[in-house]
Formats: C-alpha cells, structure tokens, sequence
C-alpha cells in the first residue's frame, strides 16, 4: 500500500478537510528536521508531508532513529522544522499547546512525587490559570475514567507503573485536549501489563474521541489501537507507508490470537525490516 500522503495547499489554514471531505486536525507540509553536530548534518526526519483526520488514532512505528519523537515534538511544539509547516487545527503547534488544546503523555508519567493523584491531575489547570475547584467534578470523572476512584488522595509512591500511567493520561485529558500525543507511554511496563494498558487506553480513547496519534515499538500495540499506522524507516528518518487497520471497534483481547491479527502485525514486521523478513523467511 503507498502512503496516502500529499502534499498540503499553500494555504495550509484553509486545509480544513481531507480529499473524502473528512475534518482534518494536523497538516504536516513537507516539514523535516536536521541536527547538527560534531561529526556534521544529521538528518533526524527528511521533508514529510501528512493529514490526519480529527477523532482518529494514529500510530507512528519504526527503529530508533528513524524520527518518530521528533516528529511528535515538532506536533507539540517542542522543535520548530527547518523547512515546512506543522498546523494544528490550523494554529502554530506551540499556541495550540499554550491554550491547553494539546494533551501529552510521555513514557516517564514524569508525576510531582508530593502531589496526590487529584493534584497531578489537576496540575495543567493551575499551570493554564484555570480554577481547580470549578473542574472538581471533571478531575473526579477523569479519575475513575482511568480506573483509579479511591485513589485520589494517594502519591505517586504509592501506585503502581500502570496507575502512575493512568494519572499521567488522566492528566493529559484535564484540559480537554483536542489533540493527545503519547510517547511510548508503556515502554517501561512488562507485556501482561502493557496488554492490559492497551486494553484500558482503547476504552479511555473510545469514551473521548479525542483526535491521538502514538508513538511505540510495539507492532501488536499499534495494530490494536490504531486506525492507521504511519511505518517510519531510518537513516534518514522518512515515511516508508501508511497502513490503514481493517478490524472493527472496539476491539477485544480475543483480537490478540486472531490469525488477521497475526497475519497484519508480520506484513508492518516485513516492511519495518524487509532484508531481515527476507533471511528469517516472513
């Protein structure tokens, strides 16, 4: 499948739909980043253009190296490209974020170890200006959104990785974010309970809607929760394709064994190593 890329408009703000009339969040247009350093240039991610279509989930997968973080910094507004444009919803990623209508959730939850769960949730809304105690009901409901009811008035010490995780996305939805970007947000956690993660994040995701796009190493992962599946390659860091994912919502953990399950997680396996498919067989 070739990558559903084109090119954006010149005028990028007006882009507010994709070809099949579909509202669009993000426009990326031909943006690429090189860094330089003591042995030269080094291009982290060479000009890409992309769309992505409001309310949908989005996976960036690849090797180390080939741009999927600095692709999501540039969408948060953490790296300016040195060429191109970034736009969310037609604003420069940095105002957007400054207006608290960006959510980011990293694979350090990166929790302040003195702040209760409440409080680490309800920490963006000081950070915006915001009154905490009109959004009590709506810190509450993000709270038992992630599971976590009963834990208000616990520390980060206390909790597990899966729950610091869990305040962590809570925390990145207080603002009603329209875009969530999460960085390998369960990288750190073993396979029964990053699965387990995976489950709860989907259901998190389907009561939200909220436009995300995820970075991961993991294929399984990416082909439970995304819609589609940007495959990145490295050196330099480039859009390889684009793979839309055919199964149903929601999706059960039955999906896991199931052989399309299987069969789709080796095809994205052939195309992010296709010489090492090649010897191994695949």
């Amino acid at each position: 499948m070739q990558p559903s890329i084109a090119p954006a408009p010149e005028n990028l703000s007006a882009a507010a739909s994709d070809d099949a009339g579909q509202p669009v969040d993000l426009i990326i247009d031909q943006a690429g980043k090189t860094y330089r350093t003591a042995r030269g240039p080094f291009v982290a991610l060479e000009p890409i253009s992309l769309k992505i279509e409001r309310g949908s989930f989005v996976a960036l997968i690849g090797p180390s190296g080939c741009g999927k973080s600095t692709l999501l910094r540039m969408i948060a507004g953490l790296e300016e490209p040195d060429n191109g444009a970034v736009l969310v919803r037609g604003k420069h990623p940095e105002q957007f974020r400054a207006n608290g209508d960006l959510g980011i959730a990293f694979q350090d939850p990166a929790l302040l170890p003195w702040r209760s769960v409440y409080a680490n949730v309800a920490f963006p809304l000081q950070v915006l200006g915001r009154s905490v105690s009109k959004h009590d009901a709506k810190i509450r409901e993000l709270i038992a959104l992630v599971g976590l009811s009963g834990y208000e008035d616990a520390l980060p010490g206390q909790l597990s990785g899966g729950m610091r995780q869990r305040v962590a996305i809570a925390r990145a939805l207080i603002s009603d974010p329209s875009v969530m970007l999460l960085d390998e947000p369960f990288g750190a956690l073993d396979q029964i309970l990053r699965r387990t993660m995976n489950i709860e994040l989907q259901r998190i995701w389907s009561s939200q809607k909220t436009t995300t796009i995820l970075v991961t190493h993991g294929i399984d992962e990416a082909v439970f929760l995304a819609d589609e599946i940007v495959v990145m390659h490295a050196r330099p860091g480039r859009i390889a394709e684009i793979v839309k994912v055919p199964f149903a919502r929601p999706r059960t953990p039955e999906l896991f064994s199931h052989p399309d399950f299987h069969a789709l997680c080796d095809r994205l396996m052939k195309s992010l190593h296709p010489e090492g498919a090649e010897a191994v067989g695949l």
